[in-house]
């Protein structure tokens, strides 16, 4: 049986292949996983809130709740890990779970803006993606070959 490694919320995780990676019980988190395909090594994040900017130093001691800080620290892990070829990345969650009109409150669509903005700077396409929406979900990555499960809550399993 394949080792699954699971990235709780405001976590991440770096694995190779054949290990699988998943962040479970996705709602305005976005999880987002960043592959090297040549080397079959990928890491997972679990980020629960967009940018760290508005926190104060001792509150953002955890890296990797924020998406502008846990995306860079990621990938200087994979490639301390050994990820030396282009990387790609694939993105899911960020899902409005409560009913609000004011889109500040709307985290999810946040988190959402502040992965792929992180993701651009650090020139990592997004080859992929299932975000948004009001349901949550759950990402598996087999690392492997980069196939990545969704499961959406009520509504099934697709692959992205």
């Amino acid at each position: 049986m394949t080792e699954q490694l699971h990235a709780g919320i405001a976590e991440y995780k770096i694995g190779h292949a054949p290990q699988t990676l998943a962040a479970l019980g996705l709602g305005s988190c976005v999880a987002t996983v960043i592959y090297d395909e040549e080397h079959h090594l990928g890491g997972i994040s679990h980020i629960m809130l967009p940018d760290s900017t508005a926190f104060s130093a001792s509150q953002t001691t955890n890296h990797a709740k924020f998406a502008n800080l846990a995306l860079p620290e990621m990938v200087t892990a994979l490639r301390q890990a050994g990820a030396t070829g282009p990387l790609t990345a694939k993105i899911a969650g960020g899902a409005q779970m409560f009913k609000t009109a004011s889109t500040q409150l709307n985290i999810g669509q946040r988190n959402i803006m502040a992965v792929e903005a992180t993701l651009a700077q650090l020139a990592i396409p997004i080859v992929a993606r299932h975000v948004g929406g009001t349901q949550g979900r759950t990402m598996i990555v087999d690392l492997v070959d980069f196939s990545t499960m969704i499961r959406i809550v009520h509504d099934g399993t697709i692959y992205i």
